[in-house]
C-alpha cells in the first residue's frame, strides 16, 4: 500500500497544513507524490469546470496540471445532498473516485489524498472519510489539535469510523501544540497511543505566522470597501490596535500593525503613530494596514478627503471602511480562521519546514512498505 489518506479530528486542526507538508517533503525526498481531493465542498472553477479549492492551491504550489476529474473527482456543491437522497442512481461517486485513484496511482510512487472536515463528513452521500480511504485502499494520518484529554478523547471517537472499516492507521501528528509543553505532550500522548496501538508521526508546535492574516482576508472579515492602495492587500497583519488605544505602552510588536480606528479618530491617531516612529527610529511603517470605522448604521459616513491622509499615500497603507464601528470591526478579526493559500506564501514555506523538522519520515515510510508487501 502506497496511498495515504490525511484525515482530521475535526475542522481547522490543520489537515491542509500537515497535507501540504508531507506531500513537499516527500518530494524533496525524491518520490513521485501525487495528489488528491476526493470529496469537495468549496470549489472554484477551473477552465469552465470545478474543483475544490484545495486541489487548486496544491496545484499552484506542488506544481502539476490540474485536471478536476483526477484531482478533485467529487464536489458536494449546494443542493447535491437532497438530489442524492431523492435519487441516489443519479450519482456515480465511487466510480468517480476509482477512476480517478486509478490513473493518478498509475503515474506516481505514493498518493496522498485530502480528507474533508471530520471524520464523519460525507455522510449523507455514504461517503464519510472513512468510506472514501477504504474505496481508495488508502492507510490513515490522523491530525488532531493539541493537548492531552480532550486530544485523546477527539482521536478515540474519531478513530471509530476507520476502525470499522478496517483501515491502517499509519500514524497520528499532534498540530498546534503550545511549545513550552511539547516535550510533555509527546510523552504522555506517546504513552497513551501506545496503549492504543497507534503510532505517534509527530509533534507539531503552534506557530503563530500561520495564523496572520492578510488585509484582503481582513477586508472581506469587516464587509470592507478598499478606499486606498488596494494592490497592497497581500500585506500580512501581526497585530491589531485601536486608535483610541495608540500609546507607546499598548504596543506589542511594531510591524505588521493593523489599525483599526474612527475617522473622528483617524487624525489623532495619526499623528501618535509619526510620534512612536519617530522615537523608535522605525525604518518605514509600521502599519500593514488601517480599518477606517462608522457607527455601525450609515454607509456614506465620510468623505474621501478626511480618510485620505498623507502618511497613507507615501507608505502605500491599504484603508479599508466598514460601516462596523471599532468594537465589531475588533470582534469580525478575532473570529477569522486563516488558511493557507498562494497569496501567503512565507506560511506555505513555514508549513513544509514544521513539517520536515517535527514528522518522522523515516517511520512513516517503512511503515508504508510494510503495508505495501
Amino acid at each position: 500500500m502506497k496511498n495515504i489518506y490525511v484525515a482530521a479530528t475535526g475542522q481547522h486542526v490543520g489537515k491542509t497544513t500537515s497535507t501540504l507538508g508531507l506531500v513537499a517533503n516527500l518530494q524533496k525526498r525524491g518520490y513521485r507524490v501525487g495528489y488528491c481531493k476526493p470529496v469537495g465542498q468549496q470549489y472554484l472553477s477551473v477552465d469552465g469546470k470545478i474543483a475544490d479549492k484545495d486541489a487548486v492551491l496544491f496545484s499552484q504550489v506542488i506544481g502539476f496540471d490540474i485536471i478536476p476529474e483526477w484531482h478533485s473527482p467529487v464536489i458536494l456543491a449546494q443542493g447535491a445532498t437532497r438530489q442524492y437522497l431523492n435519487d441516489p442512481s443519479q450519482f456515480h461517486y465511487r466510480q468517480q473516485l476509482l477512476e480517478a485513484s486509478a490513473i493518478l496511482e498509475r503515474n506516481n510512487e505514493i498518493m496522498v489524498y485530502e480528507g474533508t472536515g471530520h471524520p464523519g463528513v460525507g455522510s449523507v452521500v455514504d461517503l464519510s472519510n472513512a468510506e472514501v480511504a477504504h474505496i481508495l485502499q488508502a492507510g490513515v494520518i490522523m491530525v488532531v489539535e493539541g493537548g492531552i484529554g480532550r486530544t485523546i478523547d477527539r482521536l478515540h471517537m474519531s478513530m471509530a469510523l476507520f476502525r470499522e472499516k478496517q483501515l491502517p492507521i499509519l500514524g497520528v501528528i499532534v498540530n498546534k501544540v503550545i511549545p513550552e509543553k511539547q516535550d510533555e505532550i509527546e510523552t504522555l500522548l506517546g504513552k497513551k497511543l501506545k496503549q492504543m496501538d497507534i503510532p505517534l508521526l509527530g509533534v507539531v508546535p503552534y506557530d503563530k505566522t500561520l495564523s496572520f492574516p492578510i488585509m484582503e482576508t481582513v477586508n472581506q472579515a469587516v464587509n470592507g470597501k478598499v478606499i486606498l492602495n488596494e494592490h497592497r492587500l497581500n500585506n500580512r497583519v501581526e497585530d491589531i490596535i485601536a486608535g483610541s488605544l495608540v500609546d507607546l505602552d499598548e504596543f506589542n510588536t511594531f510591524q505588521n500593525l493593523l489599525l483599526v480606528v474612527s475617522y473622528k479618530r483617524l487624525n489623532e491617531a495619526m499623528e501618535k503613530i509619526k510620534a512612536i516612529a519617530r522615537q523608535k527610529k522605525l525604518d518605514g511603517s509600521m502599519l500593514s494596514g488601517v480599518i477606517v470605522t462608522g457607527d455601525g448604521r450609515h454607509e456614506h459616513w465620510y468623505k474621501l478627503e478626511e480618510v485620505k491622509h498623507p502618511y497613507f499615500i507615501q507608505h502605500e497603507i491599504p484603508v479599508i471602511s466598514t460601516i462596523l464601528d471599532t468594537y465589531g470591526s475588533v470582534v469580525k478579526y478575532s473570529r477569522i480562521e486563516v488558511k493557507i493559500n498562494t497569496r501567503t506564501p512565507w506560511k506555505i514555506k513555514r508549513a513544509i519546514a514544521l513539517i520536515k523538522e517535527h514528522v518522522d519520515f523515516d517511520f512513516l515510510l517503512n511503515r508504508l512498505e510494510d503495508l505495501s508487501v
